[in-house]
């Protein structure tokens, strides 16, 4: 157990802790009705777990990924206590989830969670979910500003607001300071890019993104919004969801919808009106004010610089994991999860080596990653040493190799397959010799277990979503093959599906388009430009091959789901009933 500076919980989080163990006091006494405390502890950010009624997903909220040592130290000591695997999962939204966690010990780790800084209130829910920004806010040398203030004071607006507990559905924003669009804007309820127009800071703002069974792109709300109407202007879009959100039909309930009926001119003239309408009424105690950002550069290292390595391990780590900060002699550097997952004793040393050497300073990426920042140039072989010693001085993050992945029916209810099986598969293809194939090497792989797309599948070069066949009387897992997504400039375009390929097959399959593509692509032409000059016709019959399975008898072993021992069966729970709002 490791020692870190605990904060005063506050007396709303008491009273939350509390409550928490009331309610589960209720739920095993029988008198609170099981839907009723699914979507109390749903929106204190605490998930069923697959196959038991007794343990549960605890999500952790971390606002714009942003991690302190001594947070990182108490999530470690969470996963120690608390989870039998011992693992942290680093999320697509920047959080941190717990598995496994027994619900009578949930009050503690509510109350080691608040005694960290951190809290899961609403990290799940109709509610606004965790503020996610630019891993790079505050250190790229592109950035039109940093955004990380901004996010702060969003998260602490929109936390336990009461404009915001019984929406329709949830509500995602995201910030980018970027060209580069690393927080993928586009499929987002509200996005916001930083603009400097005419010397002063604003947003070009866009809304209405999402992905599920219908992704749809966000469309620009407003070209410059400036940044003393950043707040409001989100509120009046919270406001109008919370008005006019789908409230009976959960699968129509997000704001894309809303304004996929009105059309964004009309949507638009609504929110304007709707923010003047909060201008006008705003009350005192309203307190949208910006603070600055507190991020400084950290002290010299202590420890002397190390001799740089030659060998080509580090030579690659440098070139796939280390990224120039616009501080002269400070680099960002990734460190890459493997499926996301991160064990305690790495967790420890991640905060050690953030502590030595950078500072504290520590971020989540959305690529399911842990960035380093302010780490010294001179530096670079200390912390590739250290990382190596705890097992996370992979390189290639970022890259094909760096599979994004949700936690799939390992654990999830909704899911339909195991796809950490199908990463861990695909990562065994990437270690025989495509990895660093100049083609390849910046395309990215998402898995999703369902087409819910907790792994972003519809935005990947390559994605996959869980789905079912049977195939001579016994179910077969497949994965839905979508090809040629990408996000840009706050918009997204979405992946074509090519092929539903059984889940044993896929590796082959894959391996078979990417050759194609590294041997028979035009000189400079993308991936994204491949696959649409081709079309999904030629594509389909392409990976043809792979579609099929000989009968059981002959290729029982080809059967099943990857990841997962026996007969696969698909096991979905049924949804959250919706909220209804009171008349």
């Amino acid at each position: 157990m490791s020692t870190w500076k605990t904060v005063p919980i506050s007396p709303v989080q008491e009273a939350e802790i509390q409550r928490f163990a009331t309610e589960i006091a209720a739920s095993q006494a029988g008198t609170i009705e099981a839907d009723d405390f699914r979507r109390f502890r749903l929106e204190n950010g605490v998930y069923g777990i697959r196959g038991t009624t007794d343990t549960f997903m605890v999500r952790v909220k971390i606002p714009l990924g942003a991690l302190t040592v001594d947070q990182l130290e108490a999530m470690a000591d969470l996963a120690e206590q608390f989870t039998p695997l011992r693992i942290a999962h680093v999320t697509t939204r920047q959080n941190l989830q717990f598995h496994n966690v027994p619900l009578t010990q949930l009050p503690a780790v509510l109350r080691l969670i608040a005694s960290a800084g951190l809290t899961t209130r609403e990290a799940c829910g109709n509610t606004v979910r965790t503020v996610t920004a630019c891993p790079f806010a505050g250190v790229a040398a592109d950035e039109a500003f940093d955004v990380t203030p901004y996010a702060i004071a969003t998260t602490a607006y929109f936390l336990r607001n009461p404009i915001c507990q019984n929406m329709p559905r949830k509500f995602k924003i995201a910030f980018e300071g970027c060209p580069a669009d690393h927080i993928r804007l586009g499929i987002h309820d509200f996005g916001a890019q930083a603009v400097v127009q005419n010397g002063q800071r604003g947003f070009r703002v866009v809304v209405g993104g999402g992905l599920g069974s219908l992704p749809l792109s966000a469309q620009l709300l407003e070209e410059f919004t400036p940044e003393e109407l950043l707040l409001p202007t989100i509120e009046a879009v919270v406001r109008l969801f919370d008005r006019h959100g789908n409230r009976k039909d959960r699968a129509r309930a997000r704001i894309k919808f809303i304004i996929k009926d009105w059309g964004i001119e009309e949507f638009s003239k609504q929110a304007l009106a709707e923010r003047q309408s909060i201008l006008i009424t705003r009350s005192g105690a309203s307190d949208w004010t910006i603070p600055a950002s507190t991020e400084t550069a950290p002290s010299r290292p202590a420890t002397s610089p190390l001799p740089a390595p030659s060998s080509a391990a580090y030579q690659r780590w440098l070139l796939t994991n280390c990224s120039s900060q616009k501080q002269n002699g400070f680099k960002a550097v990734h460190v890459r999860c493997p499926l996301g997952d991160i064990s305690v004793a790495q967790m420890r040393g991640i905060a050690g080596i953030a502590h030595r050497y950078g500072g504290g300073h520590i971020r989540a990426s959305i690529r399911q990653n842990l960035v380093l920042r302010w780490i010294p140039a001179t530096h670079l072989p200390n912390v590739f040493a250290d990382l190596a010693s705890i097992g996370l001085a992979a390189a290639e993050a970022e890259h094909i190799a760096d599979i994004t992945r949700c936690p799939g029916a390992d654990t999830c209810q909704l899911a339909i397959t195991h796809s950490r099986g199908l990463a861990v598969a695909l990562d065994e293809l990437f270690t025989n010799g495509l990895t660093s194939d100049p083609a390849l090497q910046d395309l990215n792989i998402k898995i999703s277990g369902c087409p819910n797309a907790c792994g972003q599948h519809h935005i990947a070069d390559i994605g996959f979503f869980g789905s079912s066949r049977t195939i001579d009387g016994h179910q077969v897992a497949h994965y839905r093959m979508m090809l040629g997504g990408k996000t840009e400039a706050g918009r997204a375009e979405f992946a074509m599906p090519v092929a539903t390929l059984p889940a044993k097959r896929i590796s082959e399959a894959l391996r078979k388009l990417l050759t194609q593509y590294r041997d028979t692509r035009g000189a400079e032409e993308s991936f994204y430009d491949y696959i649409r000059r081709f079309g999904t016709a030629h594509l389909k019959q392409m990976l043809d091959e792979f579609t099929t399975l000989p009968a059981y008898s002959e290729r029982p072993d080809l059967y099943g789901d990857l990841g997962h021992e026996g007969e696969f069966k698909v096991q979905i729970s049924r949804p959250v009933v919706p909220s209804v709002k009171p008349k």
